[in-house]
């Protein structure tokens, strides 16, 4: 498994907006991509903005390039996200993951 992380920043007043658009519409609209996983959502409050991290699990790299291309590394990021983000990091990294659930 592969875990993509990534992070971005919004206002105070944009957080909640953001989260709900993570959760509620985009991570359930990648479903239908071949070897998505999963993801999580990392939130903490950074000075006078919210910072996130997001956490996609995919099955493979070769999972991730079909999905962000052959510059993978390059944030794929939504009109919806663009207009709620105050900036973000202009890579994001991938690991490969273990698990242990308890």
């Amino acid at each position: 498994m592969i875990t993509r992380m990534w992070r971005g920043w919004t206002s105070a007043g944009d957080a909640d907006s953001y989260e709900r658009f993570l959760v509620g519409e985009l991570f359930p609209s990648m479903r239908g991509i071949p070897g998505f996983l999963g993801a999580d959502v990392l939130r903490h409050v950074d000075g006078e903005e919210v910072a996130f991290v997001t956490l996609t699990r995919f099955r493979t790299i070769d999972d991730i390039r079909a999905f962000a291309g052959e510059k993978f590394d390059v944030p794929v990021i939504e009109p919806q996200a663009e207009e709620l983000l105050a900036h973000y990091d202009e890579r994001a990294v991938h690991f490969e993951t273990s698990s242990f659930e308890a």
